[in-house]
C-alpha cells in the first residue's frame, strides 16, 4: 500500500508527513491506466455471461416494462412502481435503456455492469485523492475496491446493477461535497443534494451519506472545529472550520429526503410479501453482530463465497455471538485509543454504519449476509487498511520498494481470486453446484440448482434437487413448483396437484396465475370439470394484463 505522492500543503496533527514511501506524480496516470486494464481483464468474461436464474428474469427478461424498452410509460411504471419490493426508478430505467439498445441479449447489460465498476474505481481514487492530498494511498484504496472477491457479485449479475448505479451517484455527491465545503453555497449544496436524490433513486443503499458526510467532515475535510482547532487533515487551505452544530444543521435537508425515502422503501417491502420474515429483533440482532465479524473475516479471507447465505434463525449458537461481539468491541477500543489517527475513527464508523440499512436488523429477504452489500461498507475498512499499514511502515522505516512489492502481491492473488469467482457466473448450474459446496443444507441454492437443470433440459436431475430442498424445506414454494411441473410434465397428475396446492399456499399473485391455470388442466385431465372451472375463474381474476 503505497504512501502518498501529493504532499498536502500544511503539515497537521492528523496527516502523516509523506516519507520514503512517495509516489512519483507522473506516474499515477500510468498506474491508474494499469489498474483499469487489470480490472478489465479480470471481468472482460463477464461479456459471455447469461442471464442469471436469480432475480434476472424478474428485473429484465420477464418484465414486460423493462423488456419493451425505453418509452414514456416505462418512465411513469418506474417511478410509480413498488414491483419486485423496492422504488428504484432510475435503476429500472437504466435496465430499459439496455433493452432499447441491446434488446434482450445479456453481453451489453453485463458490459454497462462492468463499465459503471470502472468508473466508480476512477471516481473513488479521484475523491480520496483530492480529500486527502495522498495518491497511493487512495490509488491503493481503489485496486482493493476494484479486484476485491466480494465485489463479484455487484459487477456480473445483472440484476445488481441497482448497487453500481448507486455507487456512481455515492461517490460523485462525497467528491461534491468537498467543492461545497470549499466554498459554502446554496447552488452547491443543491448539486450534493440531487446526486444523493439519483443515489436513491437508484438504491437506497446510500442512505447513509448524510452521516459519511459528517464523518468526512472529521478526517480528511477537517470542518469539525473542537474547540479552538480544527479536528482534520484538509489539504485544502480555504475550507472554514465548524462547529458540531453547525455541521449537523446544515445536513437537515439531507436527513429529511433520508426520511422520504426510508418511507418508500418500508411500503415497497411490504407489498406483494406473502409472509413476514418469523425471526424475532433478538435472533436478527444476533445475526447482525456475526455478520459484521463475517463480513471482516471475508474482507481479509475471501473464500467460500456464494450468493446466498441462508439466515441461519434460531440456530446461531451464543458462542459465536460471543466471540463476534468481542472481536468488535476489541476493533472499536483500538480505534478509540487511537484516537489521533482519525481515518481508523471514519472507516470504522464508516464501515459499521454504512452496513446499518443491510445488516438484517430489519430482515429483507432469506439471506443472514450478502456479498453485494459489501460493496459501499468496505470502503471504510479499505481506508483503514491502507493509511494504517501505510503508516505503520513510515514509522519503521522500512525499505522504499517492501510496501510496493507487498501491495503487488496482494492485489495480484486477489485478481486470481476475483477471475475464478467471476467464472462460477459463467452458467447457473455451476453457480448453484459452487454454492452447494461452499455453504450448508442450502435449500435455496437446491431448489436454483433444480431451476437451472431444468431449464437445460435436465429433467430427472432438476427433480432430484427439488426434493432435496423440499426435504430441508417443506415450504419452499419454488422447489414445490419445480416438483409440480416435473409431475405434471411426466403424466402423474394427481402427485402435482398436491405440490402446486403447497406452491400456491406460498405465492404471491405475481406467481401464482400459471400454476393456477396448470391445475386447471390437470383437473380437466383427470375429468373433474368442475374443479378445472374454479381454478380457471380463479386465474383469470389474476391475470396479467
Amino acid at each position: 500500500m503505497v504512501s502518498a505522492s501529493v504532499q498536502p500543503t500544511r503539515q497537521v496533527q492528523l496527516q502523516p508527513k509523506a516519507g520514503a514511501f512517495t509516489l512519483p506524480g507522473k506516474s499515477i496516470l500510468a498506474l491508474g491506466l494499469l489498474l483499469l486494464g487489470v480490472t478489465l481483464a479480470v471481468y472482460l468474461q463477464v461479456h459471455r455471461h447469461p442471464f442469471a436464474n436469480l432475480d434476472d428474469n424478474g428485473y429484465v427478461t420477464k418484465n414486460s416494462h423493462i423488456s419493451s424498452g425505453l418509452n414514456w410509460t416505462t418512465v411513469e411504471w418506474a417511478l410509480t412502481t413498488y414491483y419486485a419490493n423496492n422504488w428504484h426508478p432510475l435503476t429500472w430505467i437504466s435496465h430499459a435503456l439496455d433493452c432499447q439498445f441491446f434488446q434482450l441479449a445479456p453481453a451489453g447489460p453485463h458490459d454497462v455492469n462492468l463499465a459503471l465498476h470502472l468508473i466508480n474505481v476512477v471516481l473513488l481514487f479521484w475523491v480520496l485523492w483530492k480529500a486527502t492530498g495522498y495518491a497511493g494511498r487512495s490509488l491503493m484504496v481503489a485496486a482493493l475496491f476494484a479486484l476485491h472477491p466480494l465485489n463479484v457479485e455487484s459487477v456480473v449479475w445483472i440484476a445488481e446493477r441497482k448497487t453500481t448505479l448507486s455507487m456512481l451517484f455515492f461517490l460523485l455527491a462525497l467528491g461534491a461535497y468537498r467543492w461545497y465545503a470549499q466554498n459554502p453555497r446554496m447552488g452547491r449544496y443543491a448539486v450534493v443534494a440531487l446526486l444523493f436524490v439519483l443515489g436513491l433513486m437508484a438504491k437506497p443503499q446510500v442512505i447513509t451519506l448524510p452521516c459519511v458526510l459528517l464523518l468526512w467532515d472529521y478526517w480528511p475535510l477537517g470542518r469539525l472545529r473542537l474547540g479552538a482547532q480544527q479536528s482534520g487533515s484538509s489539504r485544502e487551505r480555504n475550507i472554514p472550520p465548524r462547529s458540531l452544530y453547525q455541521l449537523v444543521s446544515e445536513k437537515v435537508p439531507l436527513f429529511v429526503i433520508c426520511l422520504i425515502d426510508a418511507y418508500l422503501t418500508i411500503r415497497a417491502q411490504r407489498v406483494g410479501r406473502p409472509q413476514s420474515w418469523p425471526f424475532t429483533f433478538p435472533v436478527r440482532l444476533e445475526n447482525a453482530i456475526v455478520a459484521y465479524a463475517r463480513y471482516v473475516q471475508k474482507m481479509f479471507w475471501p473464500s467460500g463465497l456464494a450468493p446466498m447465505y441462508l439466515h441461519p434463525g434460531n440456530s446461531i449458537r451464543p458462542g459465536q455471538v460471543f466471540a463476534a461481539l468481542v472481536f468488535l468491541l476489541a476493533v472499536t477500543g483500538l480505534v478509540t485509543s487511537c484516537w489521533r489517527l482519525r481515518y481508523l475513527t471514519v472507516g470504522w464508523l464508516w464501515f459499521l454504519g454504512a452496513m446499518v440499512p443491510m445488516i438484517g436488523l430489519m430482515q429483507v429477504g432469506r439471506q443472514s449476509m450478502a456479498d453485494r452489500y459489501a460493496y459501499l461498507p468496505f470502503l471504510g475498512l479499505f481506508i483503514m487498511l491502507c493509511w494504517g499499514v501505510a503508516d505503520w511502515a513510515e514509522a519503521r522505516h522500512l525499505p522504499t520498494a517492501l510496501l510496493p512489492v507487498v501491495s503487488i502481491l496482494v492485489l495480484a492473488i486477489l485478481a486470481v481470486v476475483t477471475y475464478r469467482q467471476a467464472r462460477y457466473w459463467a452458467d447457473n448450474a455451476m453457480l448453484w453446484s459452487h454454492t452447494l459446496q461452499v455453504t450448508h443444507r442450502n435449500w435455496f441454492a437446491e431448489s436454483y440448482l433444480g431451476d437451472a437443470l431444468r431449464d437445460t433440459g435436465h429433467q430427472n436431475e432438476a427433480a432430484q434437487h427439488y426434493f432435496r430442498s423440499l426435504a430441508i424445506n417443506p415450504t419452499n414454494p419454488d422447489a414445490n413448483l419445480g416438483v409440480a411441473l416435473y409431475e405434471h410434465q411426466t403424466g402423474n397428475l394427481r402427485e402435482s396437484v398436491d405440490y402446486y396446492k403447497r406452491f400456491l399456499a406460498e405465492a404471491d399473485d405475481d406467481r401464482r396465475y400459471q400454476a393456477l391455470i396448470n391445475l386447471g388442466h390437470v383437473y380437466r385431465r383427470l375429468g373433474d370439470a368442475e374443479l378445472a372451472r374454479q381454478y380457471f375463474e380463479e386465474a383469470a381474476k389474476i391475470a396479467p394484463k
